[in-house]
């Protein structure tokens, strides 16, 4: 994939928005930059929002902004991307070989998996057997017309 193509694309989805695959992505290529202000986690708890994303003890990043795109990354429980925190940056590689179409995610961690999905129901591939299904339905090939 030549550099600074845009590769993916947000889209609806069950749980929200999430972002998608243009084309084929090989496994090990970083894919997107996880921007926005740096805040020490302290500020952190006096501000509201859902995309803050903690580098370490002291400092986290708000994702809130609409241009960090890599916000609309979602969880799964068997993704096929991963964080990488890179000194003050967080950069998202993929994991997989990565299909046309298939959407990315990657795993938020044990913390917030605990504190905030699992109270509500991880929507997950993995852990959603009606969107299992409906992707295994999506998979099979059609029958030829004759």
């Amino acid at each position: 994939m030549p550099q600074g193509k845009l590769s993916y694309v947000i889209k609806r989805t069950k749980t929200g928005l999430g972002m998608f695959a243009v084309e084929p992505i090989f496994k090990g290529q970083r894919l997107i930059e996880y921007t926005g202000p740096l805040i020490s986690n302290e500020e952190l708890e006096t501000r509201r929002g859902r995309y803050f994303f903690g580098l370490n003890s002291k400092w986290s990043i708000d994702g809130n902004p609409r241009s960090n795109m890599a916000r609309y990354i979602n969880h799964s429980c068997r993704p096929n991307a991963e964080a990488i925190i890179s000194s003050r940056r967080i950069w998202i590689w993929s994991r997989t070989n990565i299909k046309a179409g298939e959407e990315i995610t990657y795993d938020y961690g044990k913390e917030y998996f605990e504190d905030v999905i699992k109270p509500i129901g991880c929507g997950c591939a993995k852990c959603s057997p009606a969107l299992q299904r409906a992707e295994t339905k999506r998979r099979r090939p059609r029958p030829k017309r004759s």
